[in-house]
């Protein structure tokens, strides 16, 4: 699940919104901004939320660099700030998935099944 955060590592957007994004992430409720942004009503798990949010946030990033009228600054924040808290999660979920996969005990295999 890495993918995902080598495509958010790799967004360029301005720094006034980044600097917006860092300070929202600090007060991130998952159910109250993907109710929001993406319109569920309890929170999917992030391997789903993150790719409707990747499309979503690239749509407004359109907007703002085409000078729509409809580009909203704050609803742009609110998505970038879901996508990279999202994205964080599904990281720490791999990684934890990972810890396990090495932590679990490898079965003993009984001596008669040992074939000579």
């Amino acid at each position: 699940m890495t993918r995902y955060q080598d495509v958010v590592n790799g967004l360029r957007r301005p720094r006034l919104l980044l600097a917006a994004v860092r300070y929202a992430l600090g007060e991130y409720n998952r159910e109250r901004v993907l109710r929001r942004v993406i319109g569920t009503i309890a929170a999917p798990l992030p391997r789903r939320t993150v790719p409707a949010l990747l499309a979503l946030e690239e749509m407004m990033d359109d907007a703002r660099r085409s000078g729509d009228a409809s580009y909203s600054a704050p609803r742009h924040i609110e998505a970038l700030t879901a996508l990279i808290g999202e994205t964080r999660l599904l990281t720490a979920e791999a990684a934890r998935d990972a810890a396990d996969e090495r932590e679990r005990p490898v079965p003993d295999i009984p001596r008669s099944a040992v074939i000579r």
